[in-house]
């Protein structure tokens, strides 16, 4: 059963699309400063954000299951992982569970520390909590999507500064 009712879906920003959903889950991520490798989900077919109240959902094809080698964890996402998301913080997880010796345990809060101490806390829904390096879940950028993004931005600001009146040197 979906979190995600048809309500919430029209007050949100929806996107539909392995690509596009890449790219705003990671564009998520650095707007709440986490680390663009926190989500690494395969096919995703839905991306939605609610900025009124800070709820997101992603929808995947198929449940998958990561392991961050830097730390050598491994982490199953649901094929609809929602949580309410804010600065530094993603709560009320749902979706996700890491594996500790031999079972599959919950999560449902993530954090960084304010000021950035460069760690990254992982909390469980009956408290416990385990902390790791940030830069264990940072992942390289291809260069090339980032000048094609710069340029889709420029492009945007042109269009709607043309559809506002007045067209804007790029």
């Amino acid at each position: 059963m979906s979190l995600v009712s048809e309500e919430m879906k029209s007050k949100s920003e929806v996107y539909h699309g392995d690509q596009i959903c890449q790219a705003k889950s990671k564009e998520l991520l650095r707007e709440i400063v986490l680390p663009n490798g926190l989500l690494p989900l395969k096919d995703i077919i839905e991306v939605g954000y609610n900025r009124e109240t800070g709820f997101v959902w992603l929808k995947q094809k198929k449940a998958i299951t990561h392991k961050f080698e830097k730390i050598g964890k491994l982490v199953s996402y649901a094929t609809e992982v929602t949580a309410q998301v804010e600065k530094g913080k993603i709560k009320k997880l749902n979706g996700v569970k890491t594996k500790e010796l031999l079972i599959w345990i919950t999560l449902s809060d993530i954090y960084v520390d304010d000021p950035p101490t460069g760690k990254i806390t992982f909390k469980t829904p009956a408290g416990l909590s385990r902390t790791f390096p940030v830069s264990a879940f940072e992942v390289e950028e291809d260069k090339s999507s980032v000048v094609v993004k710069e340029t889709n931005n420029k492009v945007n600001e042109t269009v709607a500064a043309a559809a506002a009146g007045g067209v804007k040197e790029v």
